[in-house]
């Protein structure tokens, strides 16, 4: 009898979408599968900004326990959520194409901006742009999945909301007041779906791999692995995307103060060639690896390191 993958997920309408995505992938492969939701921590905690709640693995411990305990095979995740470093025994096993990585401002109607206005976001990151850009405004936090969020804007009296444009687009909910913020940012990651499974599963992990998109894999290699050098323990504000042209990485980089007033930003390209076609995809992806790492250190040296201990001292008063 064939084994059943039991694909875990959060609850959300936007993950139960990327958990079915998965599932027709592999059941069209000709595997037998099995959607097993759950609800977070982050999920369940709606009231307290993420940061204080600790953001590192909120949204995907509860996945965790499941599937060390067996209760579910494998575990699809919004790639951005994820701590760059995974819990010991579970490893990462495929990167599904991606999708847009930019973030939208939803709101009612035409904004002036030179004018006070009101944003919500529940992002560190967007917030510390969005000041960086707009002073005089005010952000306000946003909690909840994306349908609450968006419900919150209509409720509230705001003049707009960051979201990130893949999730909303992904199950049909763009809404026709939105402006494409092609200045900010991106999280490492966004845009990208994640499969993680048992590092001694081989039946899920040779499944699974089949549905990886190298390009993905290659470019949210060098964004993760910016933010985890860069992170050492700290939720901070940080942004960072990498491209591919041809057989080049383009990759851009930023770290911002809580409020946006400074900024260190760095920016790279470089070739991605390697000579062994018989391990190409690992020759890249480690490029990748040493060059998010190399340049991530390269911020530091620019001003980061003084940047994130201002950072800590300021979330820990």
């Amino acid at each position: 009898m064939a084994r059943i993958i039991k694909i875990g997920t959060r609850d959300s309408e936007l993950a139960l979408w990327q958990a079915r995505v998965v599932q027709d992938k592999l059941e069209a492969l000709g595997y037998k599968t099995q959607l097993v939701p759950v609800k977070s921590t982050g999920d369940l905690e709606l009231d307290t900004p993420l940061y204080e709640l600790g953001i590192t693995g909120i949204f995907t411990k509860t996945l965790d326990s499941a599937m060390l305990s067996g209760t579910v095979d494998i575990a699809v995740h919004s790639m951005k959520d994820v701590p760059t470093v995974l819990p010991e025994g579970i490893i990462q096993t495929a990167v599904l194409e991606r999708a847009s990585t930019l973030d939208v401002l939803v709101t009612k109607g035409a904004i002036d901006y030179a004018k006070p206005c009101v944003i919500a976001t529940g992002s560190l990151r967007r917030k510390a742009q969005w000041l960086h850009k707009y002073p005089h405004h005010t952000v306000v936090d946003l909690r909840g999945n994306v349908n609450t969020r968006l419900q919150k804007l209509q409720d509230n009296n705001w003049d707009g909301a960051i979201f990130a444009k893949a999730g909303l687009e992904r199950i049909g909910i763009l809404p026709e007041n939105y402006v494409e913020l092609d200045w900010m940012f991106s999280a490492p990651a966004q845009g990208a779906m994640l499969i993680v499974a048992l590092q001694d599963d081989t039946y899920c992990i040779e499944a699974t791999d089949k549905l990886n998109n190298l390009d993905s894999k290659i470019c949210t290699q060098i964004e993760r692995t910016f933010l985890r050098v860069l992170e050492g323990g700290c939720t901070a504000p940080i942004g960072a995307l990498g491209t591919i042209e041809g057989d080049r990485l383009h990759f851009e980089g930023g770290l911002f103060s809580l409020d946006g007033k400074d900024k260190i930003l760095v920016k790279e390209n470089f070739k991605l060639t390697v000579t062994d076609e018989a391990t190409i995809e690992k020759c890249k992806v480690f490029v990748a690896h040493q060059a998010g790492e190399r340049i991530a250190k390269l911020l530091l040296e620019k001003g980061g390191v003084e940047l994130i201990e201002a950072i800590k001292e300021e979330m820990e008063s």
